[in-house]
């Protein structure tokens, strides 16, 4: 069977085919194809689906969203080459080569454009089942929607392109924007199944569910409101998303989702695989046990949307190196192929040592479960094999995000990286890391319905604390402030936080006037961060798509 890629890059459309490759089409064989030969059944609208879907890594490595969400962020440095990965660099200090981001940018559109043809060209698919039906329009009104969402955090003001036509626009409002993303995420709502996740099959784990639609309203809804200064979001169609509808969905996802808080924050991620335990003293010590092992139902317990990766990364083509997780390897230590049980990477995003020092003092459980400290005999061999300076690491503080970094073992006299304990013959660092990457967590959803007010907000953070030692504290926007950066380290969401709560620059002078110490190419020095208030945050357009819309499209402000 065909596999059909459709990409959008503002006035381009591709049609890719696995058995024909690369066509470069005009309009009318792109719609001659369309109404002759696809979206007429369930499993061409699946097809089409899982398409989209391929479009959330992009192409994997500097573009994953998670990555430069956090690089971008206080809790994160630059990392990488000392000497190279300028991009990195770039993305750190706030300046810019002219197409820096140009493979986020297209990624995202083409997934967006797959989106629309599926909405476009859905009537003319026949389903037996009305629930499978709206499930699937539900997924692509849900897609559309979060290719947006990450568009308009990272570039803020972007075209809005509905339609899988080859149009050139300018610039949308934000107003318009997020109109159109609340009402795109209100329709997955509507249409999504309403099943507890505990009745989903293995087949739907990557897919978008109603209670995820639910839970990243309340992520869209508070950016909108808090970056723009907004009550409200006004819909396309006149009507509109208020706090008090957003609330309702919040309380509708913990209430009837069946989606809850693993009893152990570590287990969910892989570091805490019994089969580390042996080289792994952190492991063992708490006797952790990786939800990633026990299969859906505990996997999907706290996990609400993830990216899914496989074993079939490979070099022919450049978007399969995404087919595995590549935040894994880009945040990995850098080149370090002796300390177990962390295997070796790019080195991007040094941890922010303020980031453990705003850990409570009783907090170690997601402290030490969420940050590798070097130093800490607990971790692994860390303290006595690590070498400063081995790869000529940037900015290099001692920390490193343990959530997501690949994982060896020893076997024999060799050294494996690990995919899952359990197949370590798949070594190769750069393309078997299998790890989800998770969207948007349970623990986020509660934290999101204390900060909108909720009637249940005390009990929702109590919730989040409860299960890492801590008492309950008063429902209030310093204490939640703390919670989401504790709780939600490195999961790519701090850097959008301080945006909408408008603490971005207090933020970054913290940092800059802590003379953090680091290392680069093994020299010490002291950070610092040159953010730039006047470009509001956002990133530039890239100039490729500038020059390809001849100026339509102006560049963001500060840039």
């Amino acid at each position: 069977m065909k596999t059909i890629k459709y990409s959008l890059i503002l006035v381009i459309i591709i049609l890719f085919t696995t058995n024909c490759g690369d066509k470069f089409l005009n309009r009318q064989d792109l719609y001659d194809f369309v109404d002759q030969n696809f979206y007429k059944t369930p499993d061409q609208i699946s097809s089409a689906l899982t398409a989209a879907y391929s479009e959330l890594p992009g192409i994997g490595g500097s573009s994953d969203f998670t990555l430069m969400s956090n690089i971008l962020s206080d809790d994160c440095f630059d990392g990488g080459s000392a000497n190279g990965d300028l991009y990195v660099h770039d993305l750190d200090q706030f300046t810019n080569h002219p197409n820096n981001y140009a493979d986020i940018w297209s990624e995202y559109y083409k997934g967006i454009n797959r989106s629309n043809a599926i909405i476009k060209n859905f009537s003319r698919a026949t389903y037996t089942n009305v629930a499978d039906q709206n499930q699937a329009l539900g997924e692509a009104y849900f897609l559309r929607s979060y290719f947006y969402f990450c568009l308009a955090r990272l570039f803020g003001n972007v075209p809005l392109i509905t339609t899988p036509d080859a149009v050139n626009l300018p610039k949308a409002s934000a107003d318009a924007l997020f109109g159109q993303i609340a009402s795109d995420m209100s329709t997955a709502i509507s249409d999504m199944k309403p099943l507890p996740i505990t009745s989903l099959s293995d087949s739907s784990l990557g897919h978008a569910t109603k209670w995820a639609a639910e839970g990243m309203m309340a992520r869209i809804f508070l950016f909108y409101t808090g970056y723009y200064n907004k009550t409200l979001v006004s819909l396309p169609n006149g009507g509109t998303i208020t706090k008090a509808q957003v609330i309702s969905w919040v309380d509708d996802c913990v209430a009837n989702s069946g989606h809850s808080l693993i009893p152990d924050f570590r287990n969910q991620w892989p570091y805490a695989d019994k089969a580390l335990a042996s080289l792994y003293a952190y492991n063992k010590k708490n006797n952790l046990s990786w939800v990633g092992d026990l299969g859906m139902t505990d996997s999907t317990k706290e996990s609400m949307f993830v990216i899914k990766y496989s074993v079939f990364g490979g070099w022919n083509l450049p978007s399969r190196v995404s087919y595995s997780n590549q935040l894994d390897l880009y945040t990995s230590m850098p080149e370090q192929p002796k300390v177990l049980p962390f295997g070796q990477g790019w080195g991007w995003g040094s941890a922010n040592p303020l980031l453990l020092q705003s850990f409570e003092a009783g907090d170690s459980i997601r402290r030490k479960g969420s940050i590798i400290d070097i130093t800490d005999p607990d971790e692994g061999n860390c303290a006595t094999k690590y070498v400063w300076g081995e790869n000529n690491c940037n900015n290099e503080t001692g920390y490193w995000d343990k959530k997501y970094t690949s994982l060896q073992f020893k076997n024999g006299q060799s050294i494996y990286s690990l995919i899952y304990p359990s197949a370590p013959n798949l070594s190769n660092n750069q393309l078997y890391n299998l790890q989800d990457e998770v969207l948007l967590r349970f623990a986020d959803v509660l934290l999101m319905g204390a900060e909108l007010g909720s009637a249940n907000a005390k009990s929702y953070l109590d919730m989040v604390r409860a299960r890492v030692g801590l008492p309950s504290v008063p429902v209030t926007l310093d204490n939640i402030k703390r919670e989401r950066r504790n709780e939600l380290a490195f999961e790519g969401v701090r850097y959008w936080d301080l945006l909408r709560w408008h603490d971005v620059e207090t933020a970054f002078a913290a940092v800059n006037s802590a003379n953090i110490p680091v290392k680069s190419n093994n020299v010490s020095s002291t950070y610092s961060c040159t953010y730039r208030p006047e470009t509001g945050g956002f990133l530039p357009i890239p100039e490729t798509q500038i020059a390809i819309s001849g100026g339509v499209l102006k560049q963001n402000p500060g840039w």
